[in-house]
């Protein structure tokens, strides 16, 4: 479908377009007061019922309920798609939407498409009978069975040199393949060749289900080191992404809980054995980006489950300090010695798994007793090592209450005094930075776009229901769809209904957009006969507040009206609207009652 539009440059559109203009061009307006009206062109009438309303940007017919503003007119009488529509006016208008674009947009778009690409033949080369026949006996030996390695979308990247490379030139996509990783350059030759070559691929994926990168295992070969990622690109950011979040997150939102883990096939382990809240880390560190990932998965509960040896201990130490500065809820699991997550979930099984993990004990009280076993007990120099060790967590901890709570707790476990703790972790100590703001400032020559208005709840279960199920869109008699105030919203739409999928359409939108989707998806009903009664409440509720807004003005319009005999030609036509939108409304309430009576619209997302 090509980069996303900025919600703003949509919305400069609709406010530029002369909508009386464009409608005049295939339909005969006469003026009617301070709106326009015509027959409608979209049904057979010879009483004009269709009503253009410049002063509002948009359109309303009251016989066959058409209705929306200057994109949405396009889309219909012309058949154009929405971005189409968006498109063809802005190049009328003078509207540059390419030159308002992100400059890395491109870039990420083509990085997108390579990856697709990428995962795609990773995939089939695992699954052809003889290519991939080493890493499928790999996956076997991993405890990984085809359900689960289908799910997680494993591969295979062959032997050869240039096998991915070859179809990237044959598609004319090599330089966005380059952009990505997925081929190199080579250094003394024309020409490129494969980054992953002899590896088991793991897609690492966007927690919408996109792959944006990839983690390979060296299987069959000697050459190279035992694990290879992704370079991190404009698609990829380690640092903000979690292995396996796409298959965790519903499983985290029901029991408001994850488990960490480091290894990518930890993960898949887990999840093969029913643990289906895991996710992995990408890199050695935790850091904020993750945090606020398992946030927005609504997990309030981090259980660290680790090696049970130094490793494990040393990892407990490396994640703590990010914890604590986030006033995470964290508990930390240690596994049997020689044991690894997915080994121990293979030989105990999910009870097993459970049941260590409902064992586990607080981030704080576990790091302090590996630091300090004997506690109060311990010599003075057993002390000063436990609190050097100490010194790089508090570190991190930002100056405040979790702070100064935490030299508290480090007191009573050492049995000296809170100030003579404070005192000693604070000496060549480096405060913690302020944290740097989300977005990058703007340069004097571009500056920030505007704020994101937060998507309407309403118009957010809409396209839930939607992006759900798609077959929904033919139950809107209405033409909901373009009544959407929200531009977001409607891309995502767009995005949804061109064949790319639910997940794509995720994928693409801005955070809140995102966010207000997936708080609807959270509340719709998955039962196929309570969600389209659940529809079509929501097309009934949107369409009769739509009605009732017109309502209102009609009334403001016509509440001055001095007397029956005085009434202006404009009053007249106000007053017959009203009786035309009581009796559209009266219809929409019929014809779009769910075939339960008791069906309403759901909750408005929090």
């Amino acid at each position: 479908m090509g980069a996303v539009i900025p919600e703003h440059k949509i919305q400069e559109v609709i406010e530029r377009v002369d909508l009386v203009g464009l409608i005049s061009r295939h339909v005969e307006l006469k003026k009617s007061g301070r709106e326009w009206k015509a027959c409608c062109p979209f049904h057979q009438e010879k009483t004009p019922s269709f009503y253009v309303v410049p002063e509002k940007r948009f359109y309303f017919c009251h016989g066959c309920r058409a209705s929306g503003d200057a994109v949405s007119f396009v889309q219909r009488y012309l058949g154009k798609t929405f971005l189409d529509a968006v498109k063809d006016l802005a190049r009328e208008l003078g509207v540059d939407l390419e030159a308002e674009q992100d400059p890395s947009m491109k870039e990420r778009q083509q990085i997108k498409e390579a990856t697709d690409l990428a995962a795609e033949h990773f995939r089939a080369m695992l699954w052809q009978q003889d290519e991939g026949r080493a890493a499928r006996a790999y996956v076997a030996s991993r405890g990984v069975s085809e359900e689960t390695a289908a799910a997680f979308g494993l591969g295979w990247a062959p032997h050869e040199w240039a096998s991915l490379a070859d179809r990237f030139q044959k598609t004319g996509m090599l330089e966005w393949a380059a952009k990505a990783g997925l081929v190199l350059k080579r250094p003394n030759a024309d020409g490129y060749y494969d980054f992953f070559r002899s590896r088991l691929m793991v897609p690492i994926r966007a927690p919408e289900g996109r792959p944006i990168a990839f983690g390979g295992r060296l299987v069959g070969a000697d050459e190279g080191p035992k694990y290879l990622n992704s370079r991190e690109s404009r698609l990829y950011n380690k640092s903000e992404t979690l292995f396996g979040m796409d298959q965790s997150r519903d499983e985290m939102r029901k029991r408001k809980a994850a488990v960490l883990v480091e290894g990518y096939f930890d993960a898949i382990g887990l999840h093969q054995v029913g643990v289906r809240h895991a996710v992995a880390l990408c890199s050695t560190n935790l850091t904020a980006g993750h945090m606020q990932v398992l946030k927005r998965a609504e997990a309030r509960e981090l259980i660290l489950l680790l090696d049970g040896d130094s490793a494990g201990l040393a990892a407990v130490e490396r994640l703590a300090g990010p914890l604590l500065a986030a006033g995470a809820t964290a508990r930390v699991a240690l596994l049997p010695q020689g044991d690894d997550p997915d080994t121990f979930a293979r030989r105990v099984g999910q009870e097993g798994v459970e049941k260590l993990l409902e064992g586990a004990h607080p981030l704080t009280t576990h790091l302090f007793a590996s630091l300090l076993p004997e506690g109060k007990a311990a010599s003075f120099e057993e002390k000063m090592a436990a609190l050097e060790r100490l010194k790089p967590v508090v570190g991190q901890v930002p100056m405040g209450l979790v702070r100064a709570t935490l030299f508290s707790a480090v007191a009573e476990h050492f049995g000296w005094r809170p100030a003579d703790v404070e005192a000693a972790l604070r000496s060549k100590v480096p405060l913690p930075k302020p944290a740097a703001h989300d977005a990058p400032p703007s340069t004097p020559n571009r500056p920030a776009p505007p704020l994101e208005k937060p998507p309407p709840p309403l118009e957010c279960f809409y396209v839930g229901a939607v992006l759900r199920e798609p077959r929904l869109m033919a139950r809107d008699t209405f033409r909901v769809c373009d009544e959407l105030s929200h531009m977001g919203l409607r891309m995502a739409l767009a995005h949804a209904t061109s064949g790319h999928g639910a997940k794509d359409a995720l994928f693409e939108s801005t955070e809140a957009v995102k966010r207000g989707i997936e708080s609807a998806l959270r509340q719709l009903p998955s039962d196929p006969v309570q969600l389209e009664g659940s529809f079509l409440a929501i097309c009934r509720e949107i369409m009769v507040r739509r009605i009732d807004e017109r309502l209102v003005y009609i009334k403001r319009a016509t509440e001055q009206t001095p007397g029956a005999f005085d009434l202006t030609e404009e009053t007249r036509q106000l007053l017959a609207e009203r009786v035309e939108l009581l009796a559209l409304k009266k219809r929409v309430l019929e014809e779009l009652k769910p075939a339960s009576s008791g069906t309403k619209a759901p909750m408005q997302p929090v």
